[in-house]
């Protein structure tokens, strides 16, 4: 955990270096999307979406497995119909997946602010 934490700090000790740059033009341009990337990669090592959408998912499906293994049972029941929008603990499992990427992915997503997940 402490070492997340100090990867977490390092990544956005340059994120925050690459901000600061007085560049013009494209340089510009690609030092804001270096930096959005970085903030991307520094809030995935704070909220581990995976963790969370494992936890999700293996508390619906009653079972621990590696996330993409879970993965593919969820999507392969989907297909096979076992599964409904009905069936209980599926859309909050899918919410809950999908809200803890969002925080990371673009955190300032409207839905989150709507649905007082932020």
């Amino acid at each position: 955990m402490a070492e997340q934490i100090e990867m977490q700090a390092l990544v956005e000790a340059v994120a925050d270096f690459v901000r600061g740059l007085q560049l013009e033009g494209q340089a510009a341009f690609h030092a804001r999307v270096a930096a959005g990337a970085l903030g991307i990669v520094a809030r995935e090592l704070a909220q581990a979406p995976r963790a969370a959408e494992a936890a999700a998912l293996a508390g619906f499906l009653g079972r621990e497995a590696p996330l993409d293994t879970m993965r593919a049972e969820l999507c392969g029941r989907l297909r096979m119909r076992q599964l409904t929008p009905e069936t209980p603990g599926l859309v909050e499992a899918l919410t809950a997946a999908t809200l803890a990427r969002l925080r990371v992915d673009n955190p300032r997503y409207p839905t989150l602010e709507r649905l007082g997940a932020a």
